[in-house]
């Protein structure tokens, strides 16, 4: 199991290796860019703005409740921020886009790869890495930090609104509370890691739907480990992001 472990791990480095190298060579495909750029930042921002509305709103009421017992309500609203733009805004952003992108790509490809398709490009002199991996790497790599940013402002919305109708809190103080308390790290700490979970879900995605076995059968196996890997490794990564932003 270890050896298999590490096999697995050198493939997938080897690949990501191959990915970013291939990013500052040409030909580029500016078509699929765009294309990929839509699927991933656009159609993702109403599963991640619903996510993290719900979200802010419930850390609202979770600190409040816990805050209670020490008389430390008036927290709320830095918390909210602060847990927000740097831990729950790029995890939870990273794993929706995980659970919808990761998959959708893993699908694409592995079906691509059951018809004949990625066979069809060597055919036709077209590196199947350069063409389907990287503009879908790159493009999720640009849009994750911005869903981030977007979810961010929305659960820090949604904290706010519980506070002010739930709570009973000033909305003016709420929301100076917010500025006051909230630097400009605790914010680009968290675009970086929404930059570092894209690129890791639409290279799980790409890894798995390219090596995925024959049949639909292959193809479902490709796209459930393509969520799971991409899932553990935000965690992962978000550990030693952390680690790395705030020891």
């Amino acid at each position: 199991m270890a050896l298999g472990l590490l096999a697995s791990l050198g493939r997938i480095a080897i690949f990501a290796g191959q990915v970013v190298s291939h990013l500052f060579r040409p030909p580029w495909y500016p078509r699929e860019f765009l294309h990929a750029l839509i699927q991933i930042g656009w159609f993702s921002l109403p599963v991640v703005g619903l996510t993290a509305l719900f979200t802010g709103g419930a850390l609202a009421l979770q600190i409040y409740a816990g805050g209670a017992r020490f008389s430390a309500e008036a927290v709320v609203p830095a918390i909210v921020a602060i847990g927000m733009t740097r831990e729950l805004g790029p995890v939870l952003g990273g794993l929706m886009v995980a659970a919808r992108v990761a998959s959708s790509i893993a699908a694409e490809i592995g079906t691509m790869k059951v018809t004949e398709q990625i066979d069809a490009l060597v055919t036709l002199s077209t590196n199947p890495l350069k063409y389907l991996a990287v503009p879908r790497v790159l493009a999720a790599t640009l849009a994750v930090p911005v869903l981030v940013a977007v979810g961010d402002s929305i659960g820090i919305m949604g904290g706010w609104a519980v506070g002010v109708h739930r709570l009973d809190f000033n909305s003016a103080a709420y929301l100076k509370n917010t500025i006051n308390f909230l630097e400009s790290w605790d914010v680009v700490s968290g675009l970086i890691k929404g930059a570092a979970f894209g690129f890791l879900v639409a290279l799980m995605g790409c890894y798995h739907g390219m090596n995925s076995g024959r049949g639909a059968q292959g193809v479902g196996a490709a796209t459930k480990a393509a969520v799971v890997s991409a899932s553990v490794l935000i965690f992962a990564a978000n550990y030693l992001l952390t680690e790395l932003f705030f020891s």
